[in-house]
Formats: structure tokens, C-alpha cells, sequence
């Protein structure tokens, strides 16, 4: 499994700002005549300006945003549409809906972190802490009703272990000690229930939260484990849950038997995992894995009778 989520992550591609591509039929759900009414409605103030580039493309609101999950392959999701030429991706997280001081600056600010895009393209970001963070699935029915949402999941204990792996490695590279994970996971001689990674894997609960608002034919769920394993037919089901042509093709990745994982080739262009990320996972004693799948048993049942399929997972 290491090595594969040794893949989970790709390169990070800065994608164009400016678009080449000339305007065709509009694939967007929110046009710009919607957005400026949206814009209208929701921001703080009426007046706003549209960043118009001369070629017609301009900055908009997006039409679909990757809302999580943490450590479940975001990065690697939107790397891999930005193949498509109808997707436009912010280049950062954004964290708007879940940090007040960014969300109180409006939405005049959220679309100025937007990238430039035409009519037809549909604009993209991605913020993992959006799924896990109780008041953003609201927020973001009230700026858009209609938002096509991606949801990115791994088996609930990798996640946990990939983690604590991301945070060590920020500490390491500050030269500042870090507990062992088993100090997080273990406390009087028990799972540690309250550790903060473990709550980011109760998918249900927070999954329950965003289906307040959006029904669940809005929400598309992409299985994090087989994108690694095989990630091109993931890819497809995205393209048609975005109403998207098929562009994206089986040649667009490859095999890196070096590294152990897949890479992308983009008009002759090939591209692979930044090192800082998919990182190895801490070597953990067998019995506290069997905690973790043991806790997560019950939790992972409810989570698929909730969205009414199943996977993978211990």
C-alpha cells in the first residue's frame, strides 16, 4: 500500500492563467449573466469588477470545487483533470469557506483566486478541510445551489496513518521533534478516540452534514484507492458526473517502475509525483492496525448504507 500511495500526489502543474483556447459552447452550469447576479446577491457590497482578460476570458466563480478529503488524493484528482482542456483548476487551496478571515473578504476576493477561464470551461478549486469543516456545506449552498461537488476517499485507517505522516514530515523539515504515531493513536492503553486524524476518517458524520444540503446525485465520490491502482477509469466517471467530452485517455498515464507508481504524459510532456508528498507511512505493530480496522468497521458500515455503495476498505 505505500507504494502505491506513493502515487497519490502528482507534480504540481501550474496551470495556465490565461487560457489559448478560443470560446466555444458553454459547458459551465453558472454562466457569467447567473454569476453577476449571484455576485449581486451574496456579496457585501453590489459593486464588484469582473478581471476581464482581453483574449474573453475572465475570472469566475467555480462550478465545481473538490471539497476533500484530506490525505485522500486532491492533489493527484485535480492534476489529473487539468488534462482536460475545459477545466480550468486554481493553482492553491483556498481555503474560503472554512477560514473566516478569507471568508469575511466576500466573494468579490474568492474569485479573484480563481484562474482565467472562457465561458465554456468550468473553473475549479480544491480545499480538503472543506469536508471535515462543519460550517462550509452550507456556505457554499448559499453562493450556489446547483455546485457539482468531488469527494475524494481512502480506506478511512490509511488516511489516518498518511496523516500523521504529512504533519511529521512538516515538522522534520523545521527540525522540530514530533511524538511517535503511537503516542497520538494509543492513550491508557486504548485507541485514542479524540486524536484529530481518526475524526477526519468518520466519513459518515461529515458526509451527513453535506447531504443537508446537497442531494447526493450532486456529490460524486472517487475511490482515492483504485485512482492510485488504475486511475484512468476513475478519471472517466468524473468526466461524466461534470458532463464533460471524454478527452481525458489511457495514454494520458503510465507506469513509472521506478518510482512504483502512475505518471502523466500530456502532449508528449511526462510528469510524476513531487517528492514531498506519498510519502512512506511510520511503521505500525499489527495489533493497533487491527484497532484502527476494528474501529472504523461500524462507522465505514454506515457510511455506505448512507451513500448506497460500498469499498475497498479493511
Amino acid at each position: 500500500m505505500a507504494a502505491f500511495l506513493l502515487g497519490a500526489v502528482l507534480l504540481v502543474v501550474q496551470p495556465q492563467m490565461v487560457p489559448s483556447r478560443p470560446a466555444i459552447n458553454s459547458k459551465a452550469e453558472t454562466s457569467q449573466s447567473v454569476q453577476r447576479e449571484l455576485l449581486k446577491k451574496t456579496s457585501q457590497k453590489n459593486d464588484f469588477k469582473e478581471n476581464i482578460h482581453s483574449n474573453g476570458s475572465c475570472q469566475q466563480l467555480p462550478q465545481t470545487i473538490i471539497i476533500g478529503v484530506r490525505k485522500g488524493g486532491t492533489r493527484a484528482l485535480l492534476e489529473m483533470l487539468s488534462l482536460h482542456p475545459d477545466i480550468a483548476a486554481a493553482e492553491s487551496e483556498v481555503h474560503f469557506f472554512d477560514w473566516e478571515d478569507h471568508y469575511r473578504n466576500g466573494l468579490q476576493w474568492y474569485i479573484n483566486q480563481m484562474p482565467f477561464s472562457y465561458p465554456h470551461q468550468i473553473t475549479m478549486e480544491k480545499t480538503p478541510a472543506y469536508f471535515t469543516s462543519p460550517k462550509v456545506p452550507e456556505r457554499v449552498y448559499n453562493m450556489n445551489q446547483s455546485m457539482r461537488l468531488l469527494l475524494i476517499l481512502r480506506d478511512p485507517s490509511e488516511r489516518v496513518l498518511s496523516d500523521y505522516t504529512q504533519v511529521f514530515y512538516n515538522h522534520m523539515q523545521k527540525h522540530k521533534p514530533y511524538p511517535s504515531i503511537e503516542q497520538f493513536l494509543i492513550k491508557d492503553g486504548e485507541l485514542n478516540v479524540d486524536y484529530k486524524a481518526i475524526n477526519r476518517s468518520l466519513y459518515y458524520i461529515h458526509m451527513q452534514n453535506w447531504l443537508k444540503y446537497f442531494p447526493l446525485d450532486r456529490i460524486h465520490i472517487v475511490d482515492g484507492d483504485k485512482l492510485i491502482k488504475d486511475p484512468f477509469p476513475e478519471i472517466e466517471k468524473v468526466e461524466r458526473f461534470l458532463k464533460l467530452s471524454p478527452q481525458i485517455n489511457a495514454s494520458n498515464f503510465y507506469f513509472n517502475k521506478t518510482k512504483g507508481f502512475y505518471c502523466l504524459r500530456d502532449s508528449g510532456r511526462e510528469r510524476c509525483l513531487h517528492e514531498s508528498k506519498g510519502r512512506a507511512h511510520p511503521q505500525v505493530d499489527t495489533w493497533l492496525l487491527e484497532k484502527l480496522h476494528e474501529y472504523f468497521h461500524e462507522p465505514n458500515k454506515k457510511f455506505f448504507e448512507l451513500v448506497g455503495r460500498t469499498f475497498d476498505w479493511h
